[in-house]
């Protein structure tokens, strides 16, 4: 009998460690007598790749049983897949799981009535039983089917393209019948049987996955440490599980060596909380810097307001790029803040990201959701405008998800919420926002993932932000003006979102539609030479993040400065005063593999402290040694 686990990811980089969990911890438990001649298989794709394709690659791996792992993100894909795979393996039985079925399995049981049935919650020990079972009964399991009416079976339901009479097996589902966790439907008369739940997973004795990183080149390598939340925000649903575990510390640290001995990339945390548990969550962060390799990245997830100066003593000299930490804000509305809820300080989150960014060291992301019950627009826009003020690496503006299973879910009636019907679930609208608010976000997003997220506008961005009163107010203009340039939703290349940020400053600054603001303490004089600073910033811009070969149009001409340019090349290749790491290269590969960039003004001193002086400036960008943080070309004010 083969047993596949399908996952099907967002995207390449992605990988599914729930399906590897099942696969372990049933080999681990069925051992190899019982899986002699069986076989538990995975199949990994994306929703990338074009269904008929999956469905091929599916049919000739010839499984007995098909299990899929169903989250919001791939829902509609799998459902869409498995419609086709039933009418090409007519008599392999259909199996899913995960959060997105779990918490609404009968309901999607009647909806699709070729699923058999449905894992929920935690799976390896209810995945490991069920596969058992398989084993054990496969003559009955793989018997053929036949069309059987159930007696709730509609015949308006023909008019549905996915519905159609319901098949199943025609032996016996006795053996389902007291395995904990699974939602089932009977093979004989239809009826669907909702088991009780399964009881919790010891963490320790999940096998670890990764023995083999064969499997996971050029992926993000996802890790648990611990499962459950000690928080109860109405909109997760990882406040349902209520039972905080953590795996054996030893177990973690063995398991963490293999990564740093691996010099893996990057290891994702997926702890709800990790710092949840001070002991568990030190420890961590003491072994990884003392086990630094210099190359792995490492991702958490945390509540600022819980950390210690200790804790934050802990990760203040690591080396830079070290850790990552993700922090939900969400919003900073205190009558929000109960609403869902939530327990939340945002002065002591404050304090603590300033404290996270003295030592310029860890990439610091930040989450915002708009949707929330109890706040409007104007609400939302302060919530905006203090997170932005602490200027976090990185300001995710995300929607709220009305999620099966969630408390929200429960109080949409009361609220007013109107959400899609079809995942991610995201809202349209409450009795506090509207969807002409909730599409001026939308707006906002998008300019704030391509001009802040990006890392690519770090000067040029924190200029604009000069003129005007806040941070909300920029982006909402700029997000109107983007909109008007990209007709039907065009995509932009890269120079050419510069070039509608130089349009949008010279329609709102240069033209002085907008007011010089108060917190502008530039000794830059009106008119040309405001726009000649944010033009130049621009190009300093351009050239920190990339060398690109065409020089972009608003870029000074400097063919004048090519000798001297090249003179200062062929210095550096006979005395090495800033190019170190580059010593087997000669004159012209150093001009290849670097930049140099003239200003007329002190660019490096305007950057740093907002000071404007008159000079010529040449800036030398060296590729091969980048920032860590924000992958930023390192530059040094040279002598041409």
């Amino acid at each position: 009998m083969k047993i596949l686990l399908v996952a099907i990811n967002a995207k390449y980089i992605h990988s599914n460690l729930a399906v590897y969990s099942l696969k372990a911890y049933a080999e681990k438990c069925l051992g190899e007598e019982l899986l002699e001649g069986n076989e538990i298989e995975i199949a990994e794709y994306t929703i990338n790749r074009y269904e008929t394709e999956i469905i091929q690659d599916i049919y000739e791996r010839k499984p007995d049983v098909l299990t899929f792992s169903c989250y919001i993100w791939n829902i509609e894909y799998v459902t869409n897949v498995i419609d086709d795979l039933r009418k090409v393996l007519p008599n392999v039985p259909i199996w899913l799981g995960g959060p997105e079925v779990s918490y609404n399995a009968t309901a999607v049981l009647q909806k699709y009535p070729f699923v058999k049935g449905i894992f929920r919650g935690e799976g390896e020990e209810t995945f490991t039983k069920v596969v058992r079972e398989w084993i054990c009964n496969k003559e009955s399991e793989t018997a053929e089917r036949k069309v059987v009416r159930t007696p709730d079976f509609d015949e308006r339901d023909l008019q549905d393209c996915a519905r159609e009479p319901i098949e199943y097996y025609p032996s016996s589902d006795d053996y389902l019948r007291d395995i904990p966790g699974i939602t089932y439907r009977e093979c004989v008369d239809g009826f669907i049987h909702n088991n009780e739940d399964a009881a919790m997973v010891d963490m320790s004795t999940i096998p670890f996955v990764y023995n083999n990183l064969n499997d996971f080149q050029n992926r993000i390598i996802y890790y648990e440490s611990s499962r459950g939340c000690p928080f109860s925000c109405s909109y997760c649903l990882s406040s349902i599980d209520k039972s905080l575990r953590f795996r054996d510390i030893e177990l973690v640290k063995k398991e963490l060596k293999f990564f740093l001995d691996n010099k893996t990339a990057q290891v994702k945390f997926v702890d709800r909380t990790f710092n949840c548990k001070r002991n568990h969550s030190d420890e961590i962060w003491r072994y990884i810097k003392e086990n630094d390799n210099g190359i792995t990245n490492f991702h958490f997830e945390i509540a600022a307001d819980i950390m210690t100066d200790e804790e934050i003593e802990i990760i203040s000299d690591m080396r830079p790029g070290l850790i990552q930490l993700e922090i939900g804000v969400q919003t900073t509305n205190p009558d929000t803040i109960n609403l869902i809820d939530r327990k939340m300080d945002f002065a002591k989150v404050s304090e603590v990201v300033e404290k996270l960014k003295k030592p310029r060291n860890i990439h610091l992301h930040l989450d915002l959701i708009a949707g929330l019950p109890g706040e409007d627009i104007n609400s939302f826009i302060n919530s905006f405008n203090m997170v932005y003020g602490l200027k976090p690496d990185e300001l995710q503006l995300g929607f709220l998800k009305v999620l099966h299973g969630s408390k929200i879910e429960e109080q949409v009636g009361k609220n007013n919420m109107q959400y899609s019907s079809r995942p991610p679930y995201e809202i349209l609208s409450t009795k506090w926002i509207s969807y002409d608010d909730i599409l001026r976000l939308k707006r906002v997003e998008e300019v704030l993932e391509i001009y802040y997220n990006s890392g690519q506008f770090k000067y040029s961005i924190a200029e604009l932000e000069k003129y005007f009163d806040n941070a909300f107010e920029m982006y909402d203009k700029l997000g109107n003006y983007y909109k008007n340039h990209s007709p039907n939703g065009e995509s932009h290349s890269r120079i050419k979102r510069y070039i509608l940020l130089l349009d949008f400053f010279k329609e709102f600054v240069y033209n002085e539609n907008c007011g010089k603001a108060e917190n502008d303490n530039t000794e830059v004089e009106s008119g040309n030479e405001k726009f000649e600073v944010f033009r130049q910033l621009l190009v300093m811009d351009v050239y920190l993040r990339d060398n690109i070969k065409s020089r972009p149009f608003f870029a000074s001409d400097m063919s004048e400065l090519k000798k001297m340019i090249n003179n200062f090349y062929i210095n550096e290749e006979k005395e090495k005063k800033y190019l170190f790491g580059y010593e087997r290269y000669d004159s012209k590969q150093l001009a290849g593999l670097t930049h140099i960039e003239r200003f007329d003004f002190n660019i490096i001193r305007y950057c740093e402290d907002g000071q404007y002086e008159k000079k010529d400036t040449f800036i030398l960008y060296d590729y091969k040694n980048r920032d860590s943080l924000d992958y930023s070309a390192k530059i040094y004010e040279i002598q041409v």
